[in-house]
């Protein structure tokens, strides 16, 4: 008895000491000036900004993960839909873009959304293959006669400054809404055709569809520029430039003790903490009610026994359905709301390991089925992702300090830039041998 007191009395505790040392390091971060810490707090919070959009993203792979057992490899795919968001949602109409193509746009969309359901009408109703293939193949001819001429006049419409379609100039906070309804609307696509099948056929679907949907949006011009990139996304918060102009904020900022340009990059990052702070914690508070709910205790039964849920009448495919739809939700979220910290889209950024092995990386730290310990994983893991850039150089320079100079010596210090993979893949294997349900496991 004594011994699962202490037990559970240490466990209350882990959670709090640990977001307590996490918290020391971004302090250090901020205040010390030396060869592990930058002593900037513009450095401290554009890593913690950062930080806390990777937990969102966390916090979406483990509601597929922690709650399911859902194994996907296309985060960077979904992170990339919802990046689209505050380009289609909240960048000016791009002037003569809507009259050279749109209503041809719009008319290519809806035909290539009725051929496919008219054709799963008629497969439902005849079974009858030859039937679809007649059906989906002349949807498709009347589907390029209509959108390839529609795309070349949009492209065609200034290529040198603009060359896309634009967006609508609505709020940017409405574009992480819809971010995470584009998100939604691929995860639905891929679950109907990838869930019910093996663990391992959804892995290798989401990882195809992931870089599908990167690759579209690098060549299709039209809809976000492609390589060209994308700039001057709309900001929910102040401009640096405007608060250096302002005399009130320079008198306060020098009051504190700052020069204007620091203390302006240092309130657009607390503005952009406290919006990502208020979304994550309404994020945590919705997914564990979720998750303490009569759903959620049957989405970890489902979990742990799939083939018991089924024989008790549970309908597995479309409760994994739900679950994968919502957390990629949540990870089109995030994916609109870097794009919104950036600034820009650029498509060719998005790339598997930053954008799905270290966010999985952050789920195994913190411990999959914990949200709080999707939120220390993710937060933790890329402070040591940023910091280990610079401590691996150092380290690497103690180290060989004393050797020869040699072959041996230049290629240990010209190896010195990959020391974060190395560190990554040491951390993992750490967690995984001494605490194999994570930082925080789940209860």
């Amino acid at each position: 008895m004594s011994n699962t007191r202490q037990s559970a009395g240490y466990s209350a505790w882990r959670a709090p000491v640990l977001f307590a040392i996490l918290a020391v390091l971004f302090v250090l971060e901020g205040t010390v000036n030396n060869t592990m810490f930058s002593g900037s707090w513009n450095t401290s919070l554009a890593i913690l900004n950062m930080g806390l959009l990777s937990a969102i993203t966390a916090l979406g792979v483990n509601m597929q993960w922690g709650y399911a057992g859902l194994f996907n490899v296309g985060v960077v795919g979904f992170l990339a839909m919802g990046a689209l968001a505050p380009v289609l949602v909240s960048l000016p109409p791009v002037e003569g873009a809507w009259q050279a193509g749109g209503p041809r746009l719009l008319a290519a969309l809806a035909v290539g959304v009725g051929v496919l359901a008219i054709a799963k009408l008629v497969w439902t109703r005849t079974r009858s293959g030859i039937a679809i293939a007649v059906i989906l193949l002349a949807g498709f001819f009347a589907y390029r006669f209509l959108f390839d001429p529609a795309v070349i006049a949009i492209e065609n419409n200034n290529p040198a400054r603009h060359g896309n379609i634009g967006g609508l100039g609505l709020p940017v906070l409405l574009s992480w809404a819809v971010g995470g309804l584009f998100a939604a609307a691929a995860a639905w696509a891929i679950g109907k055709v990838a869930l019910g099948l093996r663990s391992d056929y959804l892995a290798i679907a989401t990882l195809g569809i992931g870089e599908i949907i990167v690759a579209v949006m690098k060549n299709e011009d039209w809809l976000a520029r492609g390589v060209k990139n994308i700039t001057s996304i709309p900001r929910p918060v102040a401009y640096e430039v405007d608060l250096q102009n302002n005399a009130e904020f320079v008198a306060v900022a020098k009051d504190w003790g700052f020069q204007a340009a620091e203390a302006s990059g240092i309130w657009v990052k607390l503005s952009y903490m406290s919006l990502f702070l208020v979304v994550l914690l309404v994020l945590i508070l919705l997914a564990e009610l979720a998750l303490k709910s009569p759903w959620g205790r049957m989405m970890r039964a489902i979990r742990d026994n799939e083939t018991a849920a089924e024989a008790m009448g549970k309908d597995v495919t479309r409760r994994h359905l739900q679950v994968f739809i919502l957390g990629s939700a949540v990870i089109g979220i995030a994916g609109a709301m870097m794009v919104t910290l950036d600034g820009l889209l650029t498509p060719t950024s998005y790339n598997p390991l930053r954008y799905t092995f270290l966010i999985w990386v952050m789920v195994i730290v913190g411990g999959s089925g914990n949200n709080w310990g999707a939120v220390l994983g993710a937060v933790t893991i890329w402070f040591l992702w940023i910091k280990v850039e610079v401590w691996g150089p150092a380290l690497i320079g103690m180290l060989t300090a004393p050797m020869p100079d040699g072959d041996l010596k230049m290629h240990l210090l010209d190896s010195a830039p990959h020391m974060r993979f190395i560190a990554m893949g040491l951390v993992l294997l750490l967690v995984l041998r001494f605490a194999p349900r994570g930082l925080l496991p789940e209860k």
